[in-house]
């Protein structure tokens, strides 16, 4: 027994070694394959990995981003991806610190691969949690985004994320590889990046984001799909409440704060950010479609290539500023609204039947829809495709769903795409842009009244005949070329200038607006000032055209203007981009400053690509434009734009209301003019104060389109209670600081601009001609 006992003893340990050799064998060859994959994948054999270059470049497309003088972000500029990247620095501590208890929680233990949470997720098939770090879910974002289809592929895409992973981990900081994680995870809704996510979802920068809506955000790195806090809003709270569960067990908030923040609702403020929302819309797409389509062309890469706006996030600092810019899209909405209703009123069936239009014929009707046919989206479309005129033009009367614009919010109809063309007809449009005459700085833009469904820029496209407006250029001429001030005077009286004097092929004989002459004697102030349209023609015939194109042209100016006297009522089409750029000359002493928008374009790096250089010229002396800018405050004063001075009461009538029912009550010195052209077509008001010049046009977008009388088509009741408006508004924001004072006056004054005296040897200017068989 002794013996067999033995021989046991002798035999086993044999055995045992023979497994135990194969056992270190085949795990050595395990480790030995895992080694040989690692390299192998690190050497390309599975597919390219990226180079070091790339790794500290990774190419993701960014947005260009349209940032304010006052540094707000006005919109972006991309195609799939709104992104624009921040620091880490720019991210409040707790949502760094909701990311990490969430998704990595030994973030700062490991060096990109967490080798106890890969191992929990092998042994528990995922069911207790992922293994996946937050620079390999960086790594997956950067660089292998494409989920392969089989079980090999995705192993070897795992190995993949790990060793992209370490190396992220070796040439970034932890704070910067959670930078570049948020920078660049799609939150949905165009919210490419932590940046557009918290403006797009609070309305807000990152930084300024509470607890909760960090933890929100965070909850969505899981799927923002799934977790859209928009559709699935109760999904969306619980996984919120997850997040706020795990910053309490990693002791970032007590149990205490925890309770009281899962009780919360979600608080989203929607903010979408797309091309045709948001605010400055017409000033951005100004920008798009010809500033930076100039520019681009002119400075191209140092490779040759030309930048993308939509990929390599420029940033675009313009004069906008952000306030001054909602008050005046404010302004524009509560007059407007208030004016189409009545507009709505006077255009019933009942009380016109070619409504929306006045004083046409069916065959002009027919022309006017014709040629809005053949400028519609629809008709470009069709036509390209290669379908027949007659083809086009018929689906133009079959009806189909649609969302159309109305001031009360969108609403869906059905209705034929002409019927669409008609409905839009009835809605009066306006510009609005609001300059610093000393730097040309545009500080408010606003193209129209919805730029999601009225796309034509009234500012810088929208050319429309100027009515009175165009007047100061007349007396200007008249100031400057004849030495006359606001205080001389002239007969108010029926007077034509000569057929081929000017070379006006007929006699120009002019009528006041309301046909009558009162042959009273008024001082060029008070002719200006109730824009007396003999007293101009007078001027004109006294100066000549051509001057006055000239003085224009100078202004900055560019329309076309025929030199003939017609043009002194305000005959030629002008912007009111032009317009503002012109009066702003007045206003800065007699120095034409060209108006600016963009003051510089940075490279996504920093690197400056553009640089702003005023463009000035001196146009008049600062007397000369002292008294013209003295000529039109007397327009406010005692005038079409006396209103602005008084604090209506309002009344029940809508006539009223729309006339009267804004309380201006301003009192600081205003300078202005108002404008009417022919049949109420455009209205208009020019309006300073000594460090802000803005204009306003109102109108439709045809000229058939239009109020019957003035007491709702001048220009005091269309475009003035825009100015006013705005201006209340700015003048409540004392950081703006909008000049109350008065404009500043000319050291050496030879000029006479007080009219309640007569300087010494100066002679009243009268036509004693003009006088005879006047019985006053």
């Amino acid at each position: 027994m002794v013996k067999k006992s033995s021989k046991t003893s002798v035999t086993q340990p044999a055995g045992f070694r023979k497994y135990i050799w194969w056992f270190w064998k085949l795990l050595g060859t395990m480790l030995l394959s895992i080694v040989l994959i690692f390299l192998f994948a690190s050497w390309g054999f599975f597919g390219k990995l990226p180079t070091f270059e790339i790794l500290e470049n990774p190419k993701t497309n960014l947005a260009t981003e349209i940032i304010s003088s006052d540094g707000v972000t006005l919109g972006k500029f991309y195609f799939n991806d709104n992104r624009t990247p921040i620091f880490y620095k720019d991210l409040p501590e707790h949502l760094v610190e909701a990311l990490v208890a969430t998704e990595d929680e030994r973030y700062y233990e490991h060096s990109g691969i967490d080798a106890r949470g890969t191992l929990r997720a092998v042994l528990f098939l995922g069911t207790k949690g992922g293994a996946s770090t937050i620079s390999q879910q960086l790594a997956k974002l950067l660089f292998t985004n494409q989920r392969s289809k089989n079980i090999v592929g995705r192993v070897i895409q795992k190995i993949k994320e790990w060793i992209i992973a370490t190396r992220l981990e070796r040439q970034y900081t932890k704070q910067e590889i959670v930078a570049m994680y948020l920078n660049i995870y799609d939150f949905g809704y165009n919210a490419d990046g932590i940046r557009s996510a918290a403006r797009i979802y609070f309305g807000k920068e990152p930084i300024d984001l509470n607890i909760e809506e960090s933890a929100m955000l965070v909850g969505m790195l899981k799927n923002s799909s799934l977790f859209n806090p928009i559709r699935r809003e109760e999904r969306v709270t619980k996984r919120r409440n997850v997040v706020l569960k795990q910053m309490e067990k990693n002791d970032y908030i007590t149990t205490a704060v925890k309770d009281s923040l899962q009780k919360l609702p979600l608080q989203i403020r929607f903010n979408p950010e797309s091309h045709r929302e948001g605010i400055a819309t017409y000033f951005r797409m100004y920008l798009q479609q010809d500033f930076l389509k100039k520019w681009i062309k002119k400075n191209p890469k140092e490779d040759g290539s030309e930048y993308n706006i939509y990929l390599d996030g420029l940033k675009i600092y313009t004069t906008i500023d952000s306030r001054m810019q909602a008050y005046a899209e404010e302004a524009v909405s509560e007059h407007m609204k208030r004016l189409q209703t009545e507009f709505f009123v006077q255009n019933t069936p009942e009380r016109n039947k070619t409504a929306p239009f006045l004083n046409v014929n069916e065959k002009e009707i027919r022309g006017i829809l014709g040629r809005a046919i053949k400028q519609s989206d629809r008709w470009r479309k069709m036509k390209a495709k290669g379908i027949s005129e007659k083809e086009i033009f018929t689906s133009f009367s079959k009806k189909r769903e649609m969302s159309v614009f109305s001031w009360n919010g969108e609403k869906d109809t059905i209705m034929t795409p002409l019927d669409s063309i008609r409905y839009y007809k009835h809605f009066l449009r306006t510009g609005m842009m609001s300059m610093e005459p000393e730097t040309g700085h545009v500080k408010a833009w606003v193209g129209g009244i919805d730029y999601k469904h009225f796309q034509y820029d009234q500012v810088y496209m929208g050319a429309r005949q100027a009515g009175s407006t165009f007047k100061p250029f007349v007396y200007t001429t008249a100031i400057d070329q004849l030495h006359l001030s606001p205080c001389d005077s002239l007969p108010d009286v029926y007077n034509c200038i000569e057929a081929n004097k000017f070379g006006n092929l007929e006699p120009w004989c002019p009528k006041n607006s309301d046909g009558k002459y009162s042959g009273e004697m008024r001082t060029l102030k008070n002719a200006l000032a109730n824009s007396v349209n003999t007293i101009t023609a007078k001027l004109m015939d006294k100066v000549g055209p051509q001057p006055v194109a000239n003085l224009a042209k100078r202004l900055g100016i560019t329309a076309d203007i025929p030199e003939v006297p017609s043009i002194a009522l305000g005959t030629p089409d002008i912007t009111v981009y032009e317009m503002v750029g012109a009066y702003g000359t007045f206003a800065n002493q007699g120095v034409y400053v060209k108006p600016v928008m963009i003051t510089r374009i940075e490279d996504k790096n920093g690197k400056v690509l553009y640089e702003y250089v005023p463009e000035t010229r001196d146009v008049l002396s600062p007397e000369v434009a002292y008294a013209t800018v003295n000529l039109m405050q007397g327009v406010t004063e005692a005038g079409s734009g006396s209103r602005l001075r008084h604090a209506w009461a309002k009344d029940q009538t809508l006539y009223k209301e729309i006339i009267t029912g804004y309380p201006y009550n301003l009192t600081n010195p205003i300078a202005g003019k108002t404008g009417t052209t022919q049949n109420q077509s455009d209205g208009w008001f020019m309006g300073m104060v000594p460090n802000l010049v803005t204009g306003v046009w109102v109108g439709g977008e045809d000229r058939a389109t239009h109020f019957r009388s003035t007491s709702y088509g001048q220009g005091a009741s269309m475009a003035l209670p825009i100015w006013a408006l705005y201006m209340k508004k700015c003048y409540l924001n004392k950081e703006l600081d909008i000049s109350k004072s008065a404009f500043e006056k000319p050291e050496e004054m030879t000029i006479n601009t007080d009219c309640s005296k007569k300087p010494e040897g100066k002679v009243e200017v009268i036509d004693t001609e003009e006088l005879d068989g006047i019985n006053f």
